[in-house]
């Protein structure tokens, strides 16, 4: 190959460019990212440099005197595939001719409909997002979450850090229950009502009030939630809309095998656009977090290199953490995949447990809150049982 070109310059996009180089391919690399920043880290955003305690310094990818040998187009969306004239078109009528491409385009926060134009409406995703969040958190006020996932509650723990008067709302019964389950997922949560953050869960929202600067939530169950600032943490869609038409498979985002192959040829896709096939569940899964999107690029860079010639190996079981009113959580494997949960060690209501997933008596997940060694023994067992 001639020519590589990375469309993504976050961390997946960067960890490609690092595999390429690792791997032995000495072409042209070209990176293409929509923001004009280089690579930083994402999950500080909603913790550390959304508490004025990280710099936008610290938040840097990339290792002092690193030299890719790429060419860098910040600030430079792609808008189409062009898989007969194997070119990424740029928006402005630009292209870049590649013989191999990496999608690894992320995803985008999703927004409420009608909150358009209404200030002290926050998303949190991107370095610009946290600049905004941050200038307002400082001032104060009554902060409402939509959302008590984990990006939701992160921004919970930091505001609350911050002296602001907290409300969380969630539309299912217990938050969390899609990752952990609805029993440590209500055992997590209630770190919010711990601290004295409220958690109002079972009600959606339906719409926001205000002329010009947001008001109140109002929900569905009629309910108006006053606030000064309002966070939507409702998941992230993948931003695969300029791959339309292109050939490449997409179905919540882009399809592709083990190793990150899609159907064209020269064409992989990692990171959170990423829809790969997972041997150990027989389905395909779009997996957002962090530790994927550093350790799955080896493989699918392997994989363009090779032309699909070596056959891959399984992926580690998905791995995620959070930092949350002072409390560590990690979690790692499938939780849906699991037909029971036991707490094998601590106790929920001092939330320091260490909980497994089983499904026919083999672990499936792994759960830990303030419990990192004992769940760094359990995640590597986890993964020798599942290889």
């Amino acid at each position: 190959m001639r020519t590589v070109a990375v469309v993504g310059a976050s961390l997946a996009g960067l960890s490609a460019a690092r595999a390429l180089r690792k791997q032995g391919y000495d072409g042209r690399l070209v990176v293409i990212g929509d923001e004009t920043h280089r690579p930083y880290d994402r999950p500080p955003l909603s913790k550390e440099f959304l508490a004025g305690t990280l710099g936008e310094a610290d938040l840097a990818l990339e290792t002092d005197g690193e030299d890719l040998a790429a060419q860098w187009l910040l600030g430079t969306r792609a808008t189409g595939l062009d898989r007969t004239r194997r070119a990424v078109r740029l928006a402005g009528g630009r292209e870049v001719r590649a013989d191999g491409v990496v999608i690894a385009t992320g995803a985008a926060a999703r927004t409420l409909p009608g909150c358009e134009g209404l200030a002290g409406v926050h998303v949190l995703r991107t370095l610009d997002d946290a600049r905004a969040l941050r200038e307002e958190l400082a001032r104060g006020g009554r902060l409402v979450v939509i959302g008590g996932g984990f990006i939701g509650a992160e921004v919970a723990s930091t505001a609350y850090g911050l002296g602001l008067d907290v409300t969380v709302i969630e539309a299912a019964p217990a938050p969390l229950a899609g990752p952990l389950g609805a029993e440590m997922g209500t055992i997590v949560s209630g770190l919010h009502t711990d601290h004295g953050v409220r958690l109002l869960c079972g009600s959606g929202v339906r719409g926001l009030s205000g002329e010009s600067r947001v008001e109140a939530v109002l929900l569905q169950d009629g309910r108006s939630v006053p606030a000064d600032i309002v966070v939507v943490g409702v998941g992230a869609r993948p931003c695969v809309d300029w791959l339309e038409g292109s050939g490449v498979e997409l179905d919540n985002g882009v399809k592709c095998g083990a190793d990150g192959r899609t159907g064209l040829a020269g064409v992989v896709a990692v990171g959170d656009c990423a829809n790969w096939y997972d041997p150990r569940a027989g389905a395909h899964r779009r997996v957002e977090h962090w530790t994927g999107a550093r350790e799955r690029p080896d493989a699918a860079v392997a994989a363009l290199l090779a032309g699909g010639a070596r056959e891959p190996g399984l992926p580690r079981p998905p791995y995620f953490w959070s930092d949350q009113y002072g409390v560590k959580i990690q979690f790692a494997g499938h939780a849906a995949c699991a037909e029971s949960v036991t707490i094998e060690e601590g106790a929920a209501d001092d939330r320091d447990v260490l909980a497994v997933y089983r499904r026919a008596g083999r672990p499936v997940a792994v759960l830990g809150m303030n419990q990192p060694r004992l769940f760094t023994r359990w995640r590597k067992q986890l993964a020798a049982s599942t290889s």
